[in-house]
């Protein structure tokens, strides 16, 4: 309520009004007391002040009471009541211009940052990192700029982290020292801060701050409500967005001196979260925004149940205070009093420190600043009722509200921008697609003696069309004519079919086998699956001899075949397809491999390519590594062994001292101890007087 141009907060035991000066408001303000002492109330109140005078707030709603601003206020038997305590004769019930926000987009328009806008020292609170891993997220970002990689959302982040620990070994040198532990621990947080849905908040479009910064067309500041009842389950994530906030607000804004009255206020409620588990360097951030963004004409109120919960370095800075009730149970709270009552400019007219405890519902100690900037004295005042309705609204009202906003459409739907991952993504694609194309994986087939008589059909050539085949024998893959895939009657693996009836095979006119190409091209194997079994009669082959040449069926297995010879005119690698035992089927599949040429045996063998080589040598690092790791673990547990048995022993002996202690402190001990010392002195008395009277010094009688 305004009177006068001032914000009209409560009045005193004489019905004086205690007013906030619009001109002294960006001085921030605390707001403290236990629960259910009327916190709310107050806020309320100095927010519909503020609103009145045309400055825009901000405040996070963690009950969903504040709700109530777009509802007039009823008059209630508890309102009058008040409004008598007070002495207000003018109150009226009004709506105050409200824009609900919400970081999960459930309760209001969607609130979002990209990761680059968070920056890696509030992405290091948000995700609870130590100075180790906070360190290495920094070497992230400084990566991520230099190689023009945006960080917008989770999914580029993590693609960052993968990226960075792959090419640890190459940034160490230039950033400073990667390890794959920091990275995976980075990895798991992130994984914790998606569970809590922090992936909702980081994206595009991205919120702006000046569209918190408006007034409606009667001139009145809109009041903006951050839904944090979900919110406030992930306390990290809460105080950081605030802090965020209020950095965008630091940094955004040029500096105006002293105004007539605040461009905007932020009231941050259970601040006591901001402050917990803060590193050294956050908490000189916090400290310098506090101090220095009163100049940039933004007031800060903090609300919390106890003064002492805000840090004393910022404490200090609060200028404008309103502290409603503590209870002192323990001595604990009687300590806290009694430093909130030393805060205040002490009034004559009571004592603050017991005032404190003496406060009722609504009442409060009040101290704000005067015209010249310096502390009023406190003064004992009945906090007055808000405007607006007191109540938590209906859903039903909330989403009205929400399609009615200026900001509707604004932030509602999410935007993809091109980040780190889709630009690592298409590098990886277009490296791929430079690499020769390797076999999808193994062919699996059902019938393996049908596959094998209608491999042998479609590949009944002139010599000359060869093919790749693994030897169990030796081996090795050496290269087959197909017509040379024959039954072997001796193979004792493959026994002779009954009905196996010998042909004799149709000499080939020579013209036909010179007409034939040398190179066939190789059918792929899903086509001889597919393609009906035609038994093979006869099979046209070239003759070394006019001797009629006798042939059998095709069999199941190519196995004991004989070894074809290699010119010297042999390439010495090759690619291409060989048929390979698959142990887990125990069939044949397709694959293709990089073969070399041997010399010595006149076969191709498999060759090793790069990658896998370069993953052979990784997974021997990796294991001696591990077995490093193991013989340390071994050596300090072995050290953690002995270092036990030490103590045991030294406790043994400790308690045997001990012990001997106790025995000597009986009587009998005592006695003991006397008659030892006595004929010790007494040995000892007579030797040094024999060894004086050897030196002559002794006593003469």
């Amino acid at each position: 309520m305004l009177y006068d141009g001032k914000i009209w907060v409560a009045t005193d035991s004489s019905h004086k009004p205690v007013f906030l000066l619009p001109q002294m408001a960006n001085r921030h303000g605390l707001i403290a007391g236990a629960t259910g002492t009327g916190k709310t109330v107050t806020l309320k109140v100095i927010a519909e002040g503020f609103s009145d005078m045309g400055v825009p707030v901000f405040m996070g709603d963690i009950k969903g009471d504040l709700s109530g601003m777009v509802i007039p206020g009823t008059v209630s038997e508890k309102i009058g009541k008040r409004l008598m305590e007070t002495g207000v004769s003018a109150f009226r019930t009004e709506t105050y211009p409200t824009v609900f926000w919400d970081v999960y987009g459930e309760q209001g328009h969607p609130v979002r940052a990209t990761i680059s806008e968070m920056g890696p020292l509030l992405l290091s609170r948000m995700l609870n990192l130590n100075e180790t891993q906070s360190g290495v997220l920094n070497i992230l970002f400084r990566v991520a700029a230099d190689e023009g990689l945006p960080l917008y959302t989770v999914k580029d982040l993590k693609a960052m982290l993968a990226y960075v620990g792959e090419n640890a070994s190459r940034y160490t040198l230039h950033y400073g020292n990667v390890s794959k532990a920091s990275i995976g621990a980075i990895q798991r947080a992130v994984a914790v801060l998606e569970d809590q849905g922090g992936d909702c908040f980081f994206g595009e479009p991205s919120l702006q701050i000046s569209d918190w910064m408006r007034t409606d067309e009667n001139g009145k500041g809109y009041i903006n409500i951050l839904a944090c009842d979900k919110l406030f389950l992930s306390p990290l994530m809460y105080s950081t967005f605030l802090l965020w906030m209020l950095s965008c607000l630091y940094e955004l804004l040029p500096e105006r001196g002293d105004l007539e009255k605040p461009l905007m206020v932020f009231f941050f409620d259970e601040a006591h979260l901001l402050f917990n588990d803060c590193s050294k360097q956050l908490m000189e951030k916090v400290e310098q925004v506090v101090r220095l963004i009163r100049s940039k004409g933004v007031g800060v109120y903090f609300i919390t149940q106890n003064p002492s919960d805000v840090p004393m370095s910022i404490l200090g800075q609060l200028g404008n205070r309103v502290q409603h009730a503590l209870r002192a149970f323990t001595p604990l709270d009687q300590k806290a009093v009694k430093v909130a009552a030393q805060t205040f400019r002490v009034n004559p007219e009571f004592d603050t420190e017991s005032a404190i405890s003496e406060l009722k519902t609504g009442e409060a100690l009040i101290s704000f600043l005067d015209e010249y900037g310096a502390p009023g004295v406190v003064q004992r005042a009945t906090v007055l009722p808000p405007q607006s309705s007191m109540g938590a609204i209906s859903a039903e009202k909330r989403a009205e509200v929400i399609e009615s906003s200026p900001m509707a459409g604004r932030y509602d739907l999410p935007i993809v921008m091109e980040g780190a991952y889709a630009i690592l993504m298409k590098e990886q694609e277009e490296s791929q697609k430079e690499e020769p194309q390797q076999s999808s994986g193994p062919i699996f087939i059902d019938d393996m003696n049908e596959f094998l008589a209608q491999l042998n059909a479609q590949t009944a050539v002139p010599a000359g069309s060869r093919t790749m085949v693994y030897d169990p024998l030796t081996g090795q893959y050496i290269q087959k004519e197909p017509e040379m895939m024959e039954n072997q009657n001796n193979n004792p693996q493959i026994p002779a079919q009954a009905d196996q009836i010998a042909q004799p095979v149709q000499y080939a006119p020579q013209q036909y086998v010179q007409q034939v190409p040398q190179q066939q091209p190789y059918v792929p194997v899903q086509q001889y699956a597919q393609q009906p079994y035609t038994p093979v009669q006869q099979v046209p082959v070239q003759y070394a001899a006019q001797q009629p040449v006798v042939m059998q069926q095709p069999v199941a297995q190519p196995v004991q075949q004989p070894v074809m010879q290699q010119t010297a005119a042999q390439a010495q690698v090759i690619t291409q397809n060989v048929l390979v035992l698959d142990p887990t089927t125990g069939g044949y599949v397709q694959k293709q491999m990089t073969l070399a040429y041997n010399p010595a045996t006149g076969q191709y063998v498999p060759v090793q390519t790069e990658a896998e080589a370069k993953a052979a040598a990784k997974a021997a690092k990796e294991a001696q590594a591990a077995q490093e790791k193991a013989e340390r673990e071994a050596a300090r547990k072995a050290k953690e062994e002995e270092a036990a048995e030490r103590r045991q022993r030294n406790d043994e002996l400790r308690e045997e001292r001990a012990e001997r202690a106790r025995a000597n402190n009986s009587v009998l001990g005592r006695v003991k101890n006397t008659a030892i010392n006595s004929a010790t002195r007494t040995v000892t008395n007579k030797l040094t007087n024999e060894l004086l009277k050897g030196l002559g010094l002794g006593k003469k009688k």
